[in-house]
C-alpha cells in the first residue's frame, strides 16, 4: 500500500508548491518554473534520427546544453558529410541511399557526452515532428526581413537551438498584395518567367535564408494553392511549379501550404478536390534538388489525417486556427487538442514522416488581433497542459509567440529536454486517451525504450485526484515513475499511479518496468 500511494503523495506536494494553494483561482496561479536549469556538463538533446534525400543539402546542428566553449566530434558519419568541431553543424551531401548509424560527441571543461544518431538517406523527411518558430500569431501582417533575422538570432541566443528547435518559418504577407495601399506590399507579383516575387519588406529572400542557415538553422515559407493567401497576397495557383522552383532558389527548407482561396477553385467538397492541390505540390517538391518539408494547412477537412501521408504531406492541420480568436485560445486548446484527437482516433494515423498538427504553441507574447502584443490568455497550468499534450500527441512543436521576448517561464516550457524527448521519440507513435472520468483524463504514449509517457489531466475546476490505472494503460507489475517537468524520480508504484492535479493542469510522468 505504501508504494501504491507514494507517487500521489509526492505529486501533491509538487502541485502545492506550484500553485501556492490548491484552491487558488485561475487568475492567481503562480507561473512557477518546474524545469531545472541545464547543468554545465554537456547533454545532447533533440532528434535521434534524421531523414534526408540523396543529393539534397544536409544541415543539422547538434543540440547540446552545457558550458561553452564546446568541442564536437562524431563517429560513423556517411561519406559526403562534414562536422564543424566548433559549432556542431553537420553539412554536406549524401549520394548513397541507406541507414547510417553515427555517434555524436560533445565535450567541454566540465565533461563529455555522446549519443547515437541515425541518418536515413531515402525518400522520407521529418522522421520526428518539426520543431521551430512561426511568425503568424505574434507578427501576422507586420512581418519583415528584420523580424525573421531577429527570430533566428533569438533561437540561438535563447538556447532553443540547443534543445532541438531548428525551423524559422515566415507565414503569410511576404509576397505582393494586389490592390494594397501600403507601398511595402506593392510591386510586380511575378518575374518574366512567372516566378513569384517578394514584396519590399523582403528585399532579398536568398540573403535572408543564407543568414538563417549560417546560424545552423532552417528556413520556412508559406503560400496557398489558391490565387491569394488568407491575407490576400499573391499565391501559387497556376504557378505551382514556378513558385516551388523559386522557393528552392531562395533556399527554403519548409513549406506551409494553406487552403485559403483554393476553396473558390475546388469544384466541390469531394475527397478528390480536397487532395488535388496537395498531390500536385508534393509531386513538384519530390523533383527538386532540395528537401522541403510539406505542411498541409487545410483545417482537418475531409478527414485529412486519413490521406495526408498518401498525398505527400509531412504534417497536416487537424482543426481550425488555435488562436483564430485570442480570447478563445483556452477553449480551443481543449477542443482541438483533446477532443478532436480522441474523437477521430488520430493516434492511428500519425508517425515518422507524417504528423498530426493541432497548430502552434501559443505561449509568451501573442498578437491580440487588435494591434497589440500581449501575454497569452492561457493560465500557467493551461500552458503546462498545452506543451504536455502536444508532446504526448507527437505533434510538431512550432512556437508562435514573440521569440525575442522570451521570459524565463516561457523558455522553461519550451526547453525541458525530458518533456521534449516524449515528442521526439524515434518510435513516433502518437499518444491517446486511455481513460476518462468526467473532466479527468489519462493519456499515454508508448516510447521506443519500452517505457510509457503518461499525462494525468484535469479539465475541470478545483484540484482533483487523478488516477492512472495499470489496467487502463495496458501494463502490469511495479513501475518506476519519473516526474518529467521536475526531472525527478518519484518512486515506484503498483496497479496505479495517482496525483493531485490543479484546475486545467497536468502531471506528466514516465513509467518504466521496475527490474
Amino acid at each position: 500500500m505504501k508504494n501504491k500511494r507514494r507517487g500521489a503523495i509526492v505529486l501533491s506536494i509538487t502541485l502545492a508548491l506550484a500553485l501556492g494553494s490548491w484552491a487558488a483561482a485561475a487568475t492567481s496561479e503562480n507561473a512557477l518554473i518546474l524545469t531545472p536549469k541545464p547543468g554545465p556538463e554537456p547533454r545532447i538533446n533533440g532528434a535521434k534520427i534524421f531523414g534526408v534525400r540523396p543529393g539534397s543539402p544536409f544541415l543539422f546542428t547538434i543540440p547540446v546544453t552545457g558550458d561553452r566553449p564546446m568541442r564536437f566530434s562524431a563517429e560513423g558519419l556517411p561519406a559526403g558529410l562534414a562536422l564543424d568541431s566548433e559549432t556542431g553543424r553537420i553539412s554536406g551531401l549524401i549520394a548513397a541511399r541507406g541507414e547510417y548509424r553515427a555517434i555524436l560527441k560533445a565535450a567541454n571543461s566540465r565533461g563529455s557526452a555522446e549519443r547515437p544518431f541515425t541518418i536515413v538517406c531515402g525518400d522520407t523527411l521529418a522522421l520526428t515532428p518539426h520543431m521551430g518558430w512561426n511568425s503568424w500569431y505574434v507578427w501576422e501582417n507586420h512581418v519583415t526581413d528584420r523580424i525573421m533575422r531577429d527570430a533566428a538570432e533569438a533561437m540561438v541566443l535563447s538556447g532553443m537551438i540547443d534543445h532541438g528547435y531548428m525551423y524559422v518559418n515566415i507565414d503569410d504577407c511576404w509576397s505582393v498584395k494586389p490592390g494594397a495601399q501600403d507601398p511595402t506590399f506593392q510591386g510586380e507579383p511575378r518575374d518574366a518567367n512567372g516566378k513569384v516575387n517578394s514584396n519590399p519588406r523582403f528585399p532579398d529572400m536568398k540573403a535572408m535564408t543564407d543568414f538563417i542557415h549560417a546560424k545552423g538553422l532552417k528556413a520556412g515559407i508559406y503560400t496557398s494553392p489558391g490565387p491569394t493567401t488568407c491575407a490576400g497576397h499573391v499565391a501559387a495557383y497556376q504557378h505551382e511549379k514556378q513558385d516551388v522552383e523559386r522557393f528552392v532558389e531562395w533556399g527554403f527548407d519548409f513549406l506551409k501550404y494553406d487552403w485559403c482561396s483554393y476553396g473558390r477553385i475546388a469544384k466541390d467538397k469531394s475527397l478528390e478536390e480536397f487532395q488535388k492541390p496537395y498531390r500536385l505540390v508534393s509531386g513538384i517538391l519530390k523533383k527538386q534538388p532540395r528537401d522541403i518539408v510539406l505542411n498541409l494547412c487545410q483545417y482537418g477537412m475531409g478527414g485529412v489525417w486519413t490521406w495526408g501521408r498518401e498525398v505527400g504531406g509531412n504534417s497536416w492541420r487537424t482543426a481550425g486556427d488555435l488562436g483564430g480568436t485570442f480570447e478563445d485560445i483556452p477553449k480551443a486548446l481543449f477542443r482541438d487538442g483533446f477532443d478532436v484527437f480522441n474523437d477521430n482516433s488520430l493516434y492511428e494515423y500519425g508517425g515518422p514522416g507524417a504528423w498530426n498538427d493541432p497548430d502552434y504553441l501559443l505561449l509568451g507574447y501573442l498578437s491580440n488581433w487588435k494591434g497589440q502584443t500581449v501575454p497569452t490568455p492561457l493560465t500557467p497550468n493551461e500552458q503546462y497542459t498545452h506543451v504536455s499534450l502536444w508532446c504526448l500527441l507527437a505533434a510538431p512543436l512550432i512556437f508562435s509567440g514573440d521569440i525575442t521576448r522570451l521570459d524565463d517561464f516561457t523558455l522553461s516550457l519550451l526547453a525541458n529536454d525530458e518533456v521534449l524527448e516524449v515528442d521526439q521519440d524515434p518510435l513516433g507513435k502518437p499518444g491517446r486517451r486511455m481513460a476518462r472520468d468526467g473532466n479527468l483524463e489519462v493519456w499515454a504514449k508508448p516510447m521506443e525504450d519500452g517505457s510509457l509517457a503518461v499525462g494525468l489531466f484535469n479539465r475541470g475546476e478545483g484540484t482533483r485526484l487523478v488516477t492512472a490505472k495499470w489496467s487502463d494503460l495496458g501494463i502490469d507489475g511495479k513501475q518506476r515513475a519519473r516526474d518529467l517537468w521536475r526531472q525527478k524520480d518519484v518512486g515506484a508504484a503498483e496497479d496505479k499511479f495517482e496525483a493531485y492535479v490543479a484546475r486545467h493542469g497536468v502531471v506528466l510522468i514516465r513509467l518504466w518496468p521496475e527490474k
